[in-house]
């Protein structure tokens, strides 16, 4: 397996490894050039945010400043919109929903790193994937973990710390978040 292969399969691997390193490289230009446009210029912006992310839908809006690991594990679905300082740091795979909304300074984390201090120290690296079913809304400053799973119109509370998956139909928050009411 290669090192990519095994970050996208939840296996230790080493970030330093030239392929990750070279699309690392190639996401930092591409997310530079993207937060130094002028916001007004919404046709280079569209073109950059499509060569950056795996797979987007046809109306797709970010407000800069946006940041991510490499970008080609994102997927978003139409009509998705961030807003200014989003993180999404995609180790491995990000797929978010059609008609989805985030706040100012989401983060979402696909990246992570071994508990044990031995594994951690020698440099090795983990991802779990993270996925946001349709029709979700994640509050401002609310950080989503790898491995969650969030299922069809679920409301994250500015703020959250999103530790484990929920299904559909909620309303979330705290730290860790929880249940705070159902919807619908």
């Amino acid at each position: 397996m290669t090192e990519r292969e095994k970050a996208l399969a939840g296996e230790l691997y080493s970030a330093k490894d030239p392929e990750l390193r070279t699309m690392h490289l190639r996401a930092k230009k591409l997310f530079g050039k993207y937060n130094s446009i002028n916001p007004s210029k919404e046709k280079k912006l569209d073109k950059i945010i499509r060569q950056l992310l795996g797979k987007t839908g046809e109306k797709v809006h970010i407000q800069p400043p946006f940041y991510c690991d490499y970008g080609a594990n994102i997927t978003v679905g139409e009509n998705f919109f961030a807003n200014y300082g989003c993180v999404i740091l995609d180790v491995n795979k990000v797929v978010i929903g059609k008609n989805c909304m985030l706040a100012p300074c989401v983060k979402i984390f696909s990246a992570t790193h071994p508990v044990d201090a031995n594994q951690r120290n020698s440099g090795l690296e983990l991802g779990l994937p993270v996925t946001i079913g349709d029709n979700c809304w994640i509050g401002g400053g609310a950080i989503i973990n790898p491995g969650v799973s969030l299922g069809n119109n679920v409301v994250v509370a500015s703020g959250a710390v999103v530790t484990k998956s929920f299904g559909d139909d909620v309303l979330i928050g705290g730290c860790p978040a929880k249940v705070i009411k159902k919807l619908k």
